[in-house]
């Protein structure tokens, strides 16, 4: 038999292994008469395959491996005696590795690697907000500026790797930082207040969505969104924040509107994002 052929005859039946469409022992027999003699099968389960990569790993991997979980073992468990100088560093040491193997695994597998990314972005925020609370730094202004240098970071990186979600993210949480400073600065404002302090940036995003759609439709698209977020928060911003009267009749308008807008403009907006 043509060994590509048998090969893909063996993959055939140990993906029908893993999905138990047959039962083990059929799968093993059927295994046994396409296996040549001295043919090791490929292990089904994560199991196996930790074992057979344990197998061929060298006294130097097991080193290696011993070595690094020493070495996080040894910065958790004495992180809060660190400086503060040499704590930001370690932290900002560990997004970078995070991220550093999160893009090279989207070479290979691009859900793995986005996972990494998105671990490396809550490990600088989360390592941010327990530094500031060991510090006796968690006033809002300090977390809102933390927040405000996550969401700058995110963006960029988003644009820069070519990941749309992680960019909207940074915008959502410049929205997030842009909200608290109003809450923390502004007394019971009235309703075309708030009306005036969000919706001019909306068109602010649709104009920029615009203009940089000729150099890069995911950015345009990004922009968009975030726009159109922008013109909901203020209705979102009332139900956390204030407690404003007629709120459902306002976000009724503001969708009937926004569609209006959308649907008037479809042919322009269209070729942004598209």
């Amino acid at each position: 038999m043509d060994q590509e052929r048998r090969k893909i005859i063996v993959k055939e039946i140990e993906q029908w292994q893993r999905s138990k469409l047959l039962p083990d022992q059929y799968c093993d027999f059927l295994l046994n008469l396409y296996l040549e003699e001295g043919e090791e099968r490929n292990p089904s389960t994560f199991a196996g395959k930790t074992v057979k990569v344990l197998q061929r790993a060298s006294w130097k991997h097991w080193f290696l491996t011993f070595g690094i979980f020493s070495l996080i073992c040894f910065v958790v468990l004495y992180f809060n005696v660190f400086h503060p100088l040499l704590q930001i560093a370690v932290s900002l040491s560990g997004v970078y590795i995070l991220l550093l193997i999160g893009q090279r695994f989207r070479r290979k597998n691009e859900a793995s690697g986005l996972g990494f990314i998105g671990l490396g972005m809550l490990l600088m925020l989360g390592c941010g907000l327990y530094m500031l609370k060991l510090n006796e730094l968690d006033t809002w202004g300090w977390k809102a500026a933390l927040l405000g240098v996550c969401s700058l970071f995110w963006m960029m990186f988003g644009i820069g790797a070519s990941i749309p979600l992680l960019h909207l993210s940074g915008w959502i949480a410049g929205f997030l930082v842009y909200a608290w400073i109003l809450s923390n600065n502004t007394e019971t404002p009235a309703w075309y207040e708030i009306q005036l302090y969000w919706l001019p940036a909306s068109f602010v995003f649709g104009w920029c969505s615009w203009f940089f759609h000729r150099w890069s439709r995911p950015v345009a698209a990004i922009l968009f969104s975030a726009g159109a977020l922008a013109w909901f928060m203020p209705e979102l911003y009332s139900a956390v924040f204030t407690e404003q009267a007629w709120l459902q009749i306002q976000f009724i308008v503001k969708i009937i509107a926004g569609g209006s807008i959308l649907f008037s403009l479809r042919k322009q907006w269209m070729v942004w994002v598209a």
